[in-house]
């Protein structure tokens, strides 16, 4: 692909430019995990530099909304992780954590959101509190990745949170190296279909939830207005 000129470093990031995803949020689902990126296929000499507390404040709202309208989470719980190692030591190891991680949490918990962090990365999953959030956000692609492989590989699905679309594959990649061997085990697969089904019936719940919660608001704000009985009038209005 990089031979041919291909402008984008992997599948997730060209089908989000495809349908106007500015924010997406590369999302590794299983049973037991969520964890999302701030960062994708960066260089990691390039990571730090990325890290801006405009974009970790978005790729939290974007996880909270994903977890509430595609996972149907009312309330749903993000931890967030540091970017150095014991999330900076207060600044002795790094200053983002300072700058902007803890900010955007900040940010995000004055929009509502229920943000934590931010957390040492190897703490975090060695001690399990990963099992007490809702969603993770991971800086970079590994911090967030080797975890999730570790203790999901071949049950996972990618997931691209924050598109128009729904869009899920397997958790390992194209695997050339075994194709057509008979070797695959199939089983992220038809995760990553089961996904895109309870995803799809999520967001049409969501809608018609929330469609009728308007409708109903509407109806009260008319009746404020009117009364109840000229309403009836006009619904039902006498012979």
């Amino acid at each position: 692909m990089q031979m041919a000129d291909f402008p984008f470093v992997g599948h997730t990031e060209y089908i989000s430019n495809a349908f106007g995803g500015k924010n997406a949020l590369m999302l590794m689902v299983s049973d037991s995990l969520r964890i999302g990126l701030v960062t994708n296929h960066l260089p990691l000499k390039n990571v730090a530099e990325s890290i801006t507390r405009e974009k970790v404040l978005k790729k939290i709202l974007v996880m909270s909304e994903t977890l509430k309208i595609d996972f149907n989470l009312e309330r749903p719980t993000i931890a967030v992780l540091g970017l150095n190692p014991h999330a900076g030591d207060e600044g002795a190891i790094g200053q983002e954590e300072l700058e902007y991680i803890r900010p955007a949490i900040e940010d995000a918990k004055a929009k509502g959101v229920m943000a934590f962090g931010p957390f040492p990365a190897d703490g975090f999953f060695g001690s399990g509190q990963y099992h007490k959030f809702d969603g993770i956000l991971a800086m970079y692609h590994d911090q967030g990745l080797a975890p999730f492989k570790a203790l999901s590989f071949g049950a996972g699905v990618n997931y691209t949170a924050g598109l128009s679309i729904v869009r899920t594959s397997p958790d390992h990649g194209t695997a050339y190296d075994i194709a057509g061997k008979g070797e695959a085990d199939e089983r992220s697969f038809i995760q990553a279909l089961y996904l895109s089904v309870e995803v799809v019936r999520n967001r049409n719940e969501y809608l018609e939830m929330h469609a009728n919660s308007l409708e109903r608001r509407k109806q009260k704000a008319l009746e404020s207005e009117t009364g109840e009985d000229e309403i009836l009038e006009e619904v039902i209005p006498e012979d």
